[in-house]
């Protein structure tokens, strides 16, 4: 029990509280959020510790390492695996043999993963690239898209499922991050199979279009082959991934996202190579005739700037995103169609009557329901036994008039006899009698 020198009502207890208020408290200021709570601000004079905070997160993630997973989607020939090797500055891909002609030609879309373990200043990265050959690659196209679909949203169950155990410390994340749609160089607009894949993934996925082997067209061509894309992409309502804003991004931070946007869909060149420029440096690049195409320089085509969004300024929003955003929404979806719904009870004052009253409703109407099932169960199992007994009296039926055919036909078979044995003896008595007469006469 608490003296009156230490009860909390004491004056001394309220001016140490005081006190501890002004040093701790230099500014107050009160918001109102959007629920009318109101919010208290303050600004600390004195040192707490959890301005720490981001350390104690740098360190847990650089002991834990990351993860990211990333889809390549486009034609066979558009540079897919080179620009993943470029990305991430080494040979993610073994190299390839080449294939002979055979007449076994793969009907449908496949799908290889291949993950590598990436370290750069002491950060690990555990990078999973999934590749789809054979698309685009048929003469029908129809359902290219369907084996992507699946792929996408069975790692979404496969992580539902995992959620749904009863241990989940190492719950492994194979979800698409990030899906880098290859657009063929044509110049001209996109393609009917361009917006059907799009459509189909573009609610499931942080989608990223790219135009590949763009060091085929002027920069005017580029111009304005990206703005009938973007037309394009407004048209179907296809909603790609932004750049996210916050309130403490500076002026710089702010225009470089606004410059990274206004590059989509990127114009982009791949290369592992080192060639020499014109004036001696030594850069990643495409050597032709009429020059060097440099893959790190932004007058030549847009790959900085996508590496910029995909691994050094927003991997970790893009991860977020597919979380929170994307994985929900198919996890509700999934779970509505399941017939699971939200409770919405839940850490809500319930008075006991009403409770009482809702769960023999509920009791009613589950015996109502079961009763209903074993009403139709009742009625299909007598129609059943109906159709058995109709099929069966038509057999006997049918096998009666079988029976009743054949003794007909032994009937006529009997009578045919019967007539011809009449008609043999009529015959031999008047032959007999014949043979009298001709006695008689000669004697």
């Amino acid at each position: 029990m608490a003296t009156p020198s230490e009860s909390s009502d004491s004056p001394s207890s309220h001016k140490l509280e005081s006190q501890d208020a002004s040093v701790l408290v230099d500014t107050v200021d009160v918001l109102q959020n959007g629920n009318g709570t109101n919010v208290i601000r303050r600004k600390l004079t004195g040192f707490v510790g959890f301005s720490n905070l981001p350390i104690q997160w740098h360190r847990k993630s650089i002991r834990n390492g990351f993860n990211f997973n990333v889809m390549v989607v486009g034609e066979s020939g558009l540079g897919k695996s080179t620009l993943i090797s470029t990305l991430f500055n080494m040979p993610l891909y073994p190299p390839r043999s080449e294939k002979r002609p055979s007449a076994d030609i793969p009907k449908t879309v496949a799908i290889q993963s291949i993950s590598a373990d990436l370290e750069e200043g002491g950060v690990k990265l555990r990078l999973t690239v999934v590749d789809t050959p054979g698309f685009g690659d048929f003469v029908n196209n129809e359902d290219a898209w369907l084996p992507i679909v699946e792929n996408i949203e069975q790692r979404f169950d496969a992580y539902l499922e995992a959620e749904n155990k009863v241990n989940r410390a190492n719950i492994v994340d194979n979800r698409i991050h990030a899906v880098i749609y290859f657009i063929a160089p044509t110049g001209h607009s996109l393609r009917p199979l361009d917006i059907a894949v799009m459509t189909k993934l573009h609610n499931k996925v942080n989608l990223i279009p790219v135009i590949a082997k763009s060091d085929i067209l002027t920069d005017e061509e580029i111009i304005a082959f990206k703005a009938r894309i973007r037309a394009d992409l407004d048209h179907h309502k296809i909603n790609l991934f932004e750049t996210p804003r916050y309130e403490v991004d500076s002026d710089e931070t702010m225009e470089e996202k606004t410059s990274i946007i206004s590059k989509i869909p990127f114009a982009i060149v791949g290369a592992t190579s080192e060639v020499t420029a014109a004036d001696g440096r030594v850069v990643r690049g495409r050597k032709y005739p009429w020059g060097v195409v440099e893959v790190d320089n932004l007058d030549h085509c847009d790959f900085v700037k996508l590496r910029d969004m995909l691994v050094k300024n927003y991997m970790e929003e893009l991860k977020e995103y597919t979380n929170e955003i994307l994985y929900e929404n198919y996890r509700s979806a999934k779970l509505t169609a399941m017939g699971i719904a939200q409770d919405q009870s839940v850490f809500k004052e319930v008075n006991p009557a009403v409770r009482q009253e809702e769960e023999r409703a509920l009791h009613q109407a589950k015996l109502l329901k079961m009763e209903a099932e074993m009403r139709m169960v009742f009625q299909q199992k007598v129609a059943e036994k109906e159709q058995r007994l109709k099929q069966s009296e038509d057999e006997l039926f049918a096998r009666h008039r079988e029976m009743k055919e054949s003794l007909d036909k032994q009937r006529r078979e009997l009578e045919a006899k019967k007539a011809q044995i009449e008609s043999g003896r009529i015959y031999m008595s008047t032959e007999e009698k014949s043979r009298k007469k001709a006695f008689s006469l000669r004697s």
